[in-house]
């Protein structure tokens, strides 16, 4: 979720019930760590919530100095990434490529375990192809190397997000270990949440691009879960609220020039289910300042919505 899960991002989702949120994937790679995209993902003291830090790479030593500053930087859970699938990631043979080498992925998870007093977490994909998956064997080299918890996404690197995620990998890896087990891929409504979890057995639930437009979506699962019962749609009054008050955020975060251009494909992601806003989103996309952007928020849900 690079380049979603900002501050911002996060301190909205823990606001509408997210057990945890864990920062954007930093790279393990100290000569990117000073540039200013680096700069907005390692801000992390005084954070609400649990602060998990996601790190990513293929040297042993450079992820463990990574887990070790993202530590000194206020992480108290380190997360691995083994289950991004971009292509500019796994040519470098980090996120999901490494699961082509179990070897070095041990050699990771054993340095970074080692490096840090803090628990440390992994991600991962079932495998690298549906003919390679090797999900089971690499959440048990985990358990023995350490690792605390293991988040599974239910589809294979070559299968990118394509198609519909299977969670009959997440319900072996869960009866293959005892560390808690999270199910991730297409968990995107809360009668979704309870099938998952129900046919897994899985300790915990990720969500990630449904919460994108829709970060409420953390509190309508809980309450199924608890009651059995749908909550009722948000008022329209209410997500105008929580749009300006996210879009607002983003200026002051990110500054004048470039929050309103993070901004825009949050406003995207939040009306994407309202018919009425194709041409609103085109005139929003040419907005550049930070108040005309939030003038015209205001303007279509007044007007529009």
């Amino acid at each position: 979720m690079a380049g979603v899960t900002d501050r911002p991002f996060r301190e909205l989702c823990l606001r509408y019930g997210a057990g945890m949120a864990v920062s954007e994937m930093m790279s393990s790679n100290p000569k990117l760590w000073k540039t200013s995209k680096s700069q907005h993902r390692m801000v992390h003291k005084g954070e609400s919530g649990i602060r998990s830090v996601q790190i990513a790479g293929a040297d042993p030593r450079l992820m463990a100095e990574a887990a070790q500053f993202s530590v000194e930087g206020g992480a108290q859970i380190i997360d691995i990434n083994m289950g991004c699938p971009a292509k500019k990631v796994n040519k470098k043979l980090a996120g999901s490529a490494l699961l082509q080498r179990p070897d070095l992925v041990e050699e990771i998870l054993k340095a970074v375990v080692d490096a840090v007093d803090v628990p440390v977490t992994l991600k991962t994909r079932t495998g690298w192809d549906t003919d390679n998956k090797n999900c089971v064997q690499i959440a048990k080299m985990a358990e023995q190397c350490g690792i605390q918890a293991f988040a599974l996404h239910g589809r294979t690197r070559t299968c990118m997000y394509k198609g519909e995620a299977e969670y009959d990998s997440i319900r072996a890896v869960k009866q293959a270990i005892s560390i808690p087990v999270i199910a991730n891929g297409d968990i995107d409504s809360p009668e979704k949440a309870r099938k998952v979890l129900e046919y897994t057995g899985a300790d915990a639930l990720m969500i990630g691009r449904p919460a994108q437009g829709r970060p409420w979506i953390f509190n309508e699962i809980q309450h199924y879960l608890e009651t059995g019962e749908k909550m009722p749609a948000l008022p329209s009054e209410e997500v105008k609220a929580i749009l300006l008050g996210h879009v607002h955020e983003l200026h002051l975060f990110y500054g004048e020039f470039l929050g309103p251009r993070i901004a825009r494909k949050h406003v995207g992601w939040y009306l994407k289910e309202h018919e009425q806003a194709g041409n609103f989103r085109r005139s929003f996309n040419a907005i550049e300042n930070a108040l005309e952007q939030l003038d015209a928020l205001q303007s279509y849900f007044d007007n529009v919505a």
